[in-house]
């Protein structure tokens, strides 16, 4: 049995289709070259902007023709999870009915379920019991499954490799953790072990959902509260990734600093101490995994103890991405972000003061209604301000169901567009001038890959998150080398090792 993946948005959908996966090959499945060819085929969706959905929907009509087309000799499973599955279950039942499951962010325990199913339609392939034609495809009669299943809230079995068990964490059961979840929801289980064989990076989520509820966004809606994970399974994992070789990590988080455990008693953890405790941790069994990230950070909830963590742990990464997503105090204040234009840039001192070569990166948000040319002069003076060494820059998108979608004054597409080649213009200016100034410097990169345009170069990034390309054989992939900072090519560094 084969498996195909196609996972969009951000890094929290690509650790749990990596969990996805691991599920499947403890089972004995393997990964097929391309959706041709795969059994299974998952989509993990995003909805926080609508560019994402429209992809999405064009490449569920894509596999809507190729179940047509290998109809008569090999037939598949086609899933769709992720956040654009929790909003628009029915929707994606009706207009896309050769997708066989519609699974939401709180059931993905259930593709155990649905593995299971798939192997049973394909033994009954084998010994002739089932037929297929195209219109047993739109009547889903293809499998003993039905066609279509919104999963429920209900609880499956815990997950297990059975190939390995002492290696992998089960899916197992979430409590709230002192948060009030909605009450439509069931509760979130955290996927088990997400890293790929091989690998030496590895995302290792901590929390999910989010309780900020800005106005623009739909994640608290098709993520829910804020649930954080217990600091004994969390150690848990970063054992077994040491065990297996591993690097690098990054804590994953919608919002990864509101992170808040109670273990039993009264006594709090909050991210700066889970920070602090697993820097010890590894520091202390010796681990192979030398550099710490987190993602994504709010400002409101990164404290001068955070700083204080990330400057007296060597393994903790000096580079921050925090999303300001606006410099006008007015419009951050109709986005709901809970801190303004001062309160950012005080922050940022303080990060600087705290960590003068700490690398800084940000999202920016323009086009929200309401929005002014004075509210857009105030972002880029902002940016002018920080010096962001990257950014990711977008324009709003309504999206059905948050607030704003509602609001008065909603700015003309074409105005958006305009508004935001100014920030990204901007912002290309300052990302060049910034590595311009790392010329001449030596620095540590983590070889990642062969690089793709010669094979006797590889690709690799730094502590504060540069590419960098230089000269070394292959065998170098998932160790460090010193590297002297020579060229910039576009936004890549060239080097060589020292």
């Amino acid at each position: 049995m084969t498996f195909f993946f196609e996972t969009y948005g951000c890094q929290m959908n690509k650790a749990e289709s990596s969990a996805i996966e691991q599920l499947l090959l403890a089972r004995g499945w393997s990964a097929a070259d391309s959706a041709q060819t795969a059994d299974l085929i998952i989509i993990n969706t995003c909805s926080v902007r609508a560019t994402a959905e429209s992809r999405v929907n064009g490449r569920l009509g894509w596999y809507t023709a190729l179940r047509k087309e290998r109809c008569d000799g090999k037939p598949f499973m086609l899933a769709v999870t992720g956040c654009m599955a929790e909003r628009l279950k029915e929707k994606i039942r009706e207009r896309f009915p050769a997708v066989d499951y519609v699974v939401g962010n709180f059931e993905k325990e259930r593709f155990a379920d649905i593995a299971a199913a798939a192997e049973n339609a394909a033994r009954g392939a084998e010994d002739g019991s089932t037929a297929c034609t195209a219109d047993d495809v739109s009547a889903g009669a293809k499998t003993n499954a039905p066609l279509f299943r919104a999963v429920s809230g209900k609880k499956a079995a815990v997950v297990q490799n059975s190939a390995d068990p002492q290696n992998v964490l089960s899916f197992g059961d979430q409590t709230e953790n002192d948060k009030e979840d909605f009450p439509d929801k069931p509760a979130y289980s955290f996927a088990p072990l997400s890293l790929e064989p091989g690998a030496f990076q590895a995302f290792v989520p901590i929390m999910h959902g989010c309780n900020n509820f800005c106005t623009f966004c739909i994640v608290p809606y098709v993520r829910g509260r804020e649930i954080s994970r217990p600091f004994a399974e969390i150690v848990k994992e970063l054992d077994v990734l040491s065990e297996r070789g591993v690097c690098e990590i990054t804590l994953l988080g919608q919002n990864v600093n509101s992170y808040r455990w109670k273990d039993g008693g009264s006594a709090l953890m909050d991210f700066p101490l889970l920070l602090d405790r697993i820097a010890d941790h590894l520091e202390k069994t010796s681990s192979p995994i030398k550099w710490i990230r987190f993602m994504s950070s709010h400002p409101k909830d990164l404290s001068d103890d955070l700083i204080g963590v990330i400057k007296n742990r060597p393994r903790v990464c000096r580079h921050i991405h925090l999303p300001v997503q606006h410099g006008s105090s007015r419009i951050l204040q109709k986005m709901n972000r809970r801190y303004s234009r001062e309160t950012y840039l005080d922050l940022v001192d303080r990060i600087r003061s705290a960590l003068p070569d700490v690398s800084l990166t940000t999202d920016i948000l323009i086009g929200f209604p309401g929005e002014t040319e004075a509210d857009v002069e105030q972002t880029l003076s902002l940016m002018r301000r920080v010096r962001y060494e990257a950014a990711f820059m977008y324009y709003y998108n309504p999206r059905e169901g948050t607030p704003a979608c509602s609001f008065a004054d909603q700015v003309p597409t074409d105005e958006k567009k305009a508004r935001l080649q100014k920030v990204i213009d901007l912002q290309q200016v300052i990302t060049k001038e910034e590595a311009l100034k790392k010329l001449g410097q030596t620095v540590t990169v983590l070889a990642e890959s062969p690089s793709r345009d010669d094979k006797a170069e590889l690709l690799g990034h730094t502590e504060r998150d540069s590419r960098v390309v230089f000269a070394a054989e292959k065998k170098l992939c998932g160790h460090f080398a010193q590297v002297r900072l020579d060229k910039l090519h576009g936004n890549t560094f060239r080097g060589t090792i020292v």
